[in-house]
């Protein structure tokens, strides 16, 4: 299978991501599209997360809870996306059309592929060396780094969505950022007319 779009990292921004791509499932240009999300987590900041200040969560909520229940919250609406479990890729490889992406146990292709795992100097991902740099919003001595990027693209059909993308470690801005992708992703099969889904009462 050649998914359409395969999201690597199932911390706030990639499940952000998953949960908008998979909410558009009854939209045209969005029907029988095969979206796929590695959720590897062990390394996302929220396992250490508490939460007060941000608007619609209980104060008081744990970001491994989050973590937890975002997988089941794509699982109970939007089944249509798969994914991928207790799987950490090992690189992302460009192709004529698309690219391959390969984990300790599987290899996988896809047209478009977002890169959402933290952004500590520890990301091993082979084929991305070229992007890396210094962190623009961090501390020099923590050493954390981002993946050179315009408005979330690093070049046509590969994205990376939050602290890896340069914004701060903030759970808001990472949900918004991984949001964000998802919206120029749909724009993208809607052959370029902006597009973002709400649900309504």
């Amino acid at each position: 299978m050649v998914f359409d779009v395969l999201i690597i990292g199932g911390g706030a921004a990639g499940m952000s991501c998953a949960l908008v791509l998979g909410s558009a499932k009854d939209k045209t240009f969005a029907k029988n599209k095969n979206i796929a999300i590695i959720t590897h987590q062990k390394t996302s900041h929220l396992q250490n997360a508490l939460f007060n200040n941000v608007l619609g969560l209980t104060p008081g909520t744990l970001g491994a809870d989050i973590l937890n229940n975002g997988k089941q919250q794509l699982k109970d609406l939007y089944p249509h996306v798969n994914q991928i479990e207790k799987e950490k890729v090992t690189a992302v490889e460009k192709q004529l059309k698309g690219f391959t992406v390969t984990t300790n146990k599987n290899t996988y292709h896809s047209k478009i592929v977002v890169i959402a795992v933290g952004y500590t100097d520890m990301c091993t991902i082979k084929g991305i060396e070229s992007y890396i740099e210094p962190h623009p919003r961090a501390a020099i001595e923590k050493k954390r780094i981002w993946l050179k990027n315009t408005n979330h693209l690093i070049e046509d059909n590969l994205y990376v969505a939050g602290t890896l993308a340069g914004w701060r470690s903030q759970f808001a801005m990472a949900c918004g950022s991984g949001s964000h992708i998802a919206t120029d992703i749909l724009t993208l099969w809607n052959d370029g007319k902006h597009t973002k889904i709400h649900d309504k009462v």
